[in-house]
């Protein structure tokens, strides 16, 4: 990085991958991740190759030579939990511009003297 519009960038880049982008990708994954088919990744065995007793099954019983491609199911339980419990939305969750007390923002009038103003304070910023 060279410039401040750089690191700028850099920084929001990083910001959103954190925050929305995150959620987004998530909140929606339980439906597809959920369902232990659609997750490859967790498969354990190869492919079996041509002349081998596995091949032999998977063309004479194909379902049952892809089930045994499966995770344990202690694994797969748990696997799937946690894929669910990722993409569950928090039951206090607030969306922005929601306030979860509007007490402390909708009151008109002060209810005390002004506080502390940094006036005459070395290194303080006066907001």
């Amino acid at each position: 990085m060279q410039t401040c519009e750089e690191l700028i960038e850099s920084c929001t880049i990083i910001i959103w991958l954190s925050s929305a982008y995150h959620a987004a990708i998530n909140y929606g994954q339980y439906s597809i991740g959920g369902y232990v088919p659609n997750r490859p990744s967790i498969s354990l065995r190869f492919m079996p190759e041509e002349g081998t007793p596995e091949y032999e099954e998977l063309k004479t019983n194909p379902d049952k030579a892809f089930l045994k491609t499966f995770t344990p199911q202690l694994q797969t339980l748990l696997g799937v939990a946690s894929i669910e419990i990722l993409s569950r939305h928090p039951v206090d969750e607030l969306y922005l511009g929601q306030r979860d007390t509007p007490e402390w923002t909708t009151d008109a009038n002060m209810m005390s003297e002004p506080g502390l103003t940094g006036k005459g304070i070395p290194n303080s910023v006066n907001i």
